[in-house]
């Protein structure tokens, strides 16, 4: 008997509603104080923009052992919509069906939207709550595993990839965040190779989830997590925000947005902000506030690698990437994780043609054994690979102290810097002049019949001959010496005439940055 089209049509309203899970799956989300997966995609895409694909998607296997079943879609939400009004490729991972385990079709779903957003040059939001790989599958579970870590390579640099995790994120399922561009945590989350249970039986330590492998941890201790929110609404409010200031692909240029803040402004409160006294800390992020539009920076990796401050802000509305060193922190020198932080963000500005402003204020690298031992020579020789490789406009002001390998490293005309100011005050030199008249001098200080006087005597005629801006200018190893109050005016200046820059690497298949 032929049915009519409201048959077809009530069919089809089923098998959408068995994907979507029942008011139980809801409430024991909820329970969690998380969000279910359509739940976060609403959140995170523009109002009514979301269209699901591959929602009727089933495993090959009907029965698992154990009793357990999945059902339509196989655990995972994927599609496209609008964030912002710019197109977006996303898959949510539902913990309601098998613990959000991932299996073959599961990972194909994901592998496919992702795909799918490097074909047509969207970003890619991959949502993470799952229990890891689904046992009753085996190797089919861990083939799915690689294939989306093939694809994480595959759009690497071509396509902004952000992972959220927001529940569980275990043994091989933390590989894909890792290589992914960002990654956000929720505090009620976590990430690990292996669980507290392993760790206790292998190791002998007892520890819990959280320190094991919760946001805070891996957002001020191992620097895997670049965003930690409060729950799953801040979360995706952060995504949409950093979204805001990436391209849709490497070969768009990042969101414009026309400004309202004046490209002429003055920043007066500049010379107040930062001491001239080179021993005094001060808050970069002052400095930062004071130069870009509006006051607004959207720091990443804000609880890692503290004295080193990077993010994205605007420019009389052009996106750029703000790399600077943080005084009130381990006096601003570079150790190993701010070399590590600033070198990825780096490579990402390059990547995506976010150009780079870099606000220099730093003594050196940090010495001692630890840093030797865990190889602060090779971290600090990947900024130096990052600055180089980067062609995207590099501008960079000197704020106060610029002393040895640390002023190679950091943007300088050596790396292809573009251009490069000083405020009055700067220090650049090898060292700074106290240090530099105790071991040139020293013999001259404890000869004289006044140690102290013929030292600060020594100091004083170190800093007038070298430790000083205008020795620099003269040599053209930076463009100006400039008024702190014109730095923001002077930047946009630079920034305008450096977009149109071109610059092309000799030809290779790939270099190879140090180990």
């Amino acid at each position: 008997m032929t049915k009519d089209m409201e048959y077809y049509l009530q069919d089809l309203q089923a098998r959408r509603a068995s994907a979507a899970g029942t008011e139980k799956d809801v409430a024991a989300q909820h329970g969690k104080n998380r969000l279910t997966a359509r739940e976060r995609l609403d959140i995170l895409f523009d109002p009514d923009t979301f269209t699901e694909i591959d929602t009727l998607v089933l495993p090959r296997h009907e029965n698992y052992p154990g009793g357990k079943n999945s059902r339509l879609g196989d655990g995972v939400v994927t599609g496209f919509g609008l964030v912002n009004g710019r197109r977006v490729f996303a898959a949510s991972q539902d913990a309601a069906v098998m613990g959000g385990s991932l299996g073959e079709m599961h990972a194909n779903k994901i592998v496919k939207a992702m795909q799918m957003a490097l074909k047509y040059g969207c970003p890619f939001i991959a949502i993470n709550d799952s229990g890891g790989a689904r046992i009753q599958e085996g190797v089919d579970s861990l083939g799915g595993y690689a294939r989306i870590f093939d694809a994480n390579c595959e759009a690497s640099g071509v396509i902004p990839q952000l992972s959220v995790i927001m529940g569980p994120c275990a043994g091989g399922a933390v590989y894909s965040p890792a290589l992914t561009d960002f990654v956000f945590m929720t505090n009620n989350s976590y990430m690990f190779i292996t669980g507290p249970d392993v760790v206790r039986s292998v190791m002998q330590e007892n520890v819990s989830f959280e320190e094991l492998g919760g946001g805070m941890m891996h957002s001020a201790e191992s620097g895997v997590c670049h965003f930690l929110a409060t729950d799953d609404r801040d979360c995706l409010e952060r995504v949409r925000g950093l979204l805001s200031y990436l391209p849709g692909n490497n070969q768009d240029d990042p969101p414009y947005i026309s400004p309202i803040d004046d490209p002429e402004r003055r920043c007066p409160e500049l010379k107040d902000i930062v001491p001239t006294d080179p021993y005094k800390a001060y808050d970069v992020r002052g400095v930062i506030g004071s130069i870009v539009d509006d006051g607004a920076f959207f720091e990443v990796h804000q609880l890692w690698a503290e004295n080193m401050v990077v993010g994205f802000a605007r420019l009389n509305g052009y996106v750029v990437g703000i790399v600077a060193n943080q005084p009130m922190v381990l006096a601003g020198c570079i150790d190993i994780k701010a070399s590590i932080k600033a070198t990825h963000f780096i490579r990402i500005c390059d990547a995506y043609n976010v150009p780079i402003i870099t606000l220099q204020d730093v003594p050196g690298f940090l010495p001692g054994k630890e840093q030797e031992y865990g190889g602060i020579i090779r971290n600090g020789a990947r900024m130096i690979y990052a600055y180089s490789e980067a062609t995207v406009p590099k501008l960079m002001i000197i704020l106060r102290k610029s002393y040895g390998g640390a002023y190679c490293v950091m943007s300088s005309k050596g790396l292809r810097g573009d251009l490069l100011y000083a405020w009055p005050n700067a220090e650049i030199a090898v060292m700074g002049a106290e240090g530099a008249v105790n071991i040139l001098f020293r013999r001259d200080v404890q000869a004289a019949e006044d140690p102290e006087a013929k030292r600060r005597e020594l100091v004083e005629d170190y800093q007038q001959k070298f430790n000083n801006p205008y020795v620099a200018a003269a040599r053209g190893l930076i463009d100006d010496v400039i008024d702190p109050a014109d730095s923001r005016r002077i930047l946009i200046r630079s920034l305008e005439v450096a977009m149109s820059k071109r610059e092309r690497h000799v030809p290779r298949k790939h270099g190879i940055s140090p180990m």
